[in-house]
């Protein structure tokens, strides 16, 4: 183990041998380190939060903190920290609000600077978030998303899959799989280029290009919408997953801003 002589460790904190913790670090709490993970400069972590294996903590990130929530009131609360994430300089994650509850971070995610993920937050893997993103509390983030910079998502939201928020957007609707949005819970299209990039075949993308087209029209109602899809035949896996998206939704799912988005 590699600890900078001016790094502060709490004594409670499990830090497995092979982490390496760098200048002016302050670790508080009962936290818990798994191998590989690099801890930078004046980065913070408290609280109850478990990091996994080889993570990079940049500096000033601050991991673990009490939730930004008047309804917290001391509880044992979490962070859990997946594998191999990248979390950049003065990144804000806090820890969950009620007692025994969690703010999840997946593997594989890469958080730029200034990105903040509020209380009791769930990310899936391979997510990005550029600087300034902000999130609220019990924000639902998954697999392959990408969060542009200074985007702002409600608290409660979810953001399904492979979803892309352009920079400067901002929605307190659910944003759907696949989808581009921008400006206020608008739907501009399909993540045309994420798909690809995931391995998503021709065929698979032009049934969710369809589906959209018949879902996000302008004025169109929505659940009667869904029925249209479902009726049509031509739903497959990917294209269920995202009517089932929208019939889960609490929110409101994010709307069309033209006939045919692309």
């Amino acid at each position: 183990m590699k600890i900078h002589p001016t790094a502060l460790i709490d004594p409670r904190a499990e830090i497995d041998s092979e982490v390496d913790i760098g200048p002016y670090v302050v670790i508080e709490g009962q936290i818990k380190i798994k191998r590989g993970t690099r801890v930078m400069a004046h980065a913070c972590l408290t609280g109850w939060t478990e990091i996994g294996e080889d993570n990079e903590i940049h500096p000033g990130a601050v991991l673990g903190g009490a939730p930004q929530d008047h309804a917290y009131e001391g509880q044992e609360t979490y962070l859990r920290i997946g594998n191999h994430n990248i979390i950049l300089e003065h990144v804000q994650i806090h820890r969950g609000t009620t007692a025994g509850s969690a703010t999840i971070i997946g593997d594989n995610n890469f958080l730029m600077a200034n990105s903040h993920v509020g209380h009791n937050c769930r990310l899936g893997d391979n997510v990005i978030l550029a600087n300034g993103a902000l999130l609220g509390g019990y924000v639902e983030v998954g697999d392959k998303v990408f969060i542009s910079g200074n985007c702002v998502v409600h608290q409660f939201v979810r953001i399904g899959p492979y979803a892309l928020m352009r920079g400067l957007s901002g929605t307190s609707r659910d944003v759907p799989p696949y989808a581009i949005i921008d400006w206020q819970h608008t739907v501009r299209g399909v993540n045309v280029v994420g798909l690809k990039r995931a391995g998503f075949d021709e065929k698979s993308i032009r049934q969710i290009r369809e589906a959209f087209r018949i879902l996000f029209r302008k004025g169109r109602n929505l659940a009667l919408a869904v029925k249209e899809v479902e009726k049509s035949g031509r739903a497959n896996q990917h294209v269920l997953a995202l009517l089932d998206f929208i019939k889960a939704s609490k929110r409101g799912v994010c709307f069309g801003a033209s006939e045919s988005p692309s």
